[in-house]
């Protein structure tokens, strides 16, 4: 009797744990390519972003790789819009902003994105600071996360965070 009964408490935590790894809305992660950006790219470019959400701390912290761009970085950002559409300037990830550090390919970049780091896009709704709007669009799928080459000045690469196509 003890022993179905311990069985039966472990098959019920992991039945809960299966449950709240389905249901986490703090994890996304998405691959960067040229044919997701606005209009589409030709490029042999590709990379990837993380992120994790801390809502105790209002931090995301985030990691982007990519490689094999057509030309030079010049930055790289988290805009708001969604598939198909060129949004506005949320946070910088790298080369500019409150992340100067030169975004080189072949590396891993990590950082965070506080409050103080979102910038907007203010003409889309997002006020500078307004951390938990950038949130709210990332869990909604209507963010993006997109590389800048000298010769893409307006993107290379692209993937939009947390859209039901998300490879996690």
């Amino acid at each position: 009797m003890l022993i179905l009964a311990i069985l039966a408490l472990a098959v019920l935590s992991i039945a809960i744990a299966g449950i709240v790894v389905a249901n986490d809305k703090s994890r996304f992660k998405t691959a960067l390519t040229g044919y997701e950006e606005t209009p589409s790219v030709s490029s042999a470019g590709s990379g990837e972003f993380a992120a994790t959400i801390d809502e105790e701390n209002q931090t995301i912290h985030y990691t982007l790789t990519f490689a094999n761009l057509n030309s030079n970085v010049l930055f790289a950002h988290v805009h708001f819009g969604q598939r198909g559409v060129a949004g506005g300037v949320a946070a910088f990830l790298c080369g500019g902003g409150t992340k100067p550090a030169p975004c080189v390919p072949g590396t891993t970049i990590t950082g965070t994105i506080t409050p103080a780091d979102v910038q907007g896009p203010a003409g889309q709704g997002i006020a500078p600071g307004e951390w938990s709007e950038l949130v709210a669009a990332i869990r909604a799928g209507v963010a993006y996360a997109n590389v800048h080459s000298m010769t893409q000045p307006a993107g290379e690469i692209r993937g939009q965070i947390n859209d039901n196509d998300q490879r996690n």
